[in-house]
């Protein structure tokens, strides 16, 4: 090799070093600030275990070695697919800050935060999370998905699932489709064919967590400030890392303990802290400087509308009938139909099921989260805001990106957020917090 060439490949190596190293301290730090609110529980440990695994230990998730992972990019893939062809689903969506400076420089100045990460760690290839799977399914709800399928193409086998705009029973059919083509690209990476048995079991599996996170969910209605809402997000957020079963046993274990400290009235904070609810685009670890900043300035997050919070995993699969093709369309059914993603033109539910949650978390006020570049969330904050103002319920719109440089904005915006709130409740209240 020559020197010129040996020279190029030494600097490649320094620079994803020095890429790892940042990457690393930068996830120390949002799960430093994490145990720092206090009061963590002592089954929270496996969720930070499995995002410092991840993120600061560089490793890939936990599986059997013949066992290949796939990676997806929004929670509109089924994950029963991949479990029923004998591979490990994970996320990849992300809210690295290192990997957006790289991405930065690697697709569209406009695109935004959680994509630019994306390509980030592409480029950089340094995590074995991204490296290690064999196949990428990447459904097109924006632009900037359909750009980053074909960026990632260049490295792996990528399936596109295709999202209608409407949910209507001809693209019912047509999404019925596009999954059976997953399957078969899903069974020709694995050589194993998807099965009635196989899927049904998947289902069964699936179907554990979402029981232990209905669970979850209820504790946290009946009984508020029983853990903070960062700590929550967290506990989502190592979702997209651990295997359904292994997940739905910590979470178990989780509201175990909960239930016991409901019991002692043990409590995180007081009870009359104001109650935010969060909502609109993503919030991924270890992009979670906003849901810290509400809890920092006195606040509590009681609940978290965004697709990486509790609607990812929340709608249950009904089968219209007991057949293979039945399975299918159940599967297509909850993909589609309860999902409330502002990609389809009417999203009306979204608005229903936001009315629902403001009265069943009995939220005081709710923090409308934007993407810098995020436009299909963007578009859909007047209507929110008209809608929930009408219920008497404070809205304020917050645009981040993936940096640091926003956090005193972000901080002064939020803490004046809290303290309206407050205010609002009474000045005994607010003169006690």
């Amino acid at each position: 090799m020559a020197y010129a060439d040996v020279a190029q490949e030494q600097r490649e190596q320094r620079r994803r070093q020095r890429f790892a190293t940042k990457s690393m301290h930068m996830t120390q730090k949002y799960l430093r600030r994490m145990r720092d609110l206090g009061s963590t529980l002592e089954q929270m440990e496996p969720f930070f275990d499995t995002l410092e695994r991840i993120y600061v230990q560089g490793l890939d998730v936990e599986r059997p070695r013949s066992t290949k992972t796939v990676g997806t990019y929004c929670v509109q893939v089924p994950q029963e697919l991949i479990y029923a062809a004998g591979a490990r689903p994970v996320k990849l969506c992300s809210g690295h800050y290192t990997a957006f400076s790289i991405g930065d420089d690697v697709v569209a100045r406009d695109a935004c935060p959680l994509v630019k990460a994306i390509a980030g760690f592409e480029h950089m290839g340094t995590l074995p999370l991204y490296e290690n799977c064999s196949l990428m399914v990447v459904p097109i709800t924006c632009d900037c998905k359909k750009r980053i399928a074909g960026l990632l193409k260049e490295k792996w086998p990528v399936h596109p699932l295709y999202v209608p705009a409407n949910r209507e029973d001809e693209d019912i059919e047509h999404y019925v489709d596009d999954l059976y083509q997953l399957m078969h690209m899903v069974s020709h990476v694995t050589g194993q064919d998807v099965t009635y048995e196989s899927l049904a079991n998947a289902l069964n599996l699936t179907g554990r967590a979402q029981y232990e996170l209905s669970r979850f969910l209820r504790i946290k209605r009946t009984t508020p400030n029983l853990l903070y809402g960062t700590h929550a997000m967290a506990v989502m957020n190592a979702s997209s890392y651990l295997d359904a079963g292994v997940w739905a046993s910590a979470m178990g274990a989780l509201n175990d303990e909960l239930e016991r400290r409901a019991h002692a009235n043990k409590l995180v904070s007081r009870k009359d802290l104001p109650r935010i609810m969060l909502t609109g685009s993503p919030i991924v670890f270890p992009n979670l400087k906003i849901p810290l900043l509400i809890e920092e300035a006195g606040g509590m997050v009681v609940a978290d509308e965004t697709c990486m919070g509790e609607r990812g995993m929340s709608d249950p699969v009904v089968p219209v009938d007991a057949s293979f093709d039945g399975l299918m369309r159940s599967l297509a059914i909850r993909s589609l139909r309860p999902c409330p993603c502002p990609t389809f033109a009417d999203n009306s539910q979204r608005i229903y099921r936001l009315r629902q949650m403001v009265r069943d978390y009995r939220v005081e006020g709710v923090i409308y989260h934007v993407l810098r570049g995020c436009l299909v969330y963007d578009y859909e904050f007047r209507l929110v805001e008209e809608e929930l103002e009408s219920m008497g319920i404070p809205v304020i719109r917050l645009e981040s990106d993936y940096t640091d440089q926003d956090v005193e904005q972000l901080r002064i915006r939020s803490e004046a957020f809290v303290e309206t709130i407050k205010l609002k409740k009474g000045p005994l209240k607010a003169n006690r917090g």
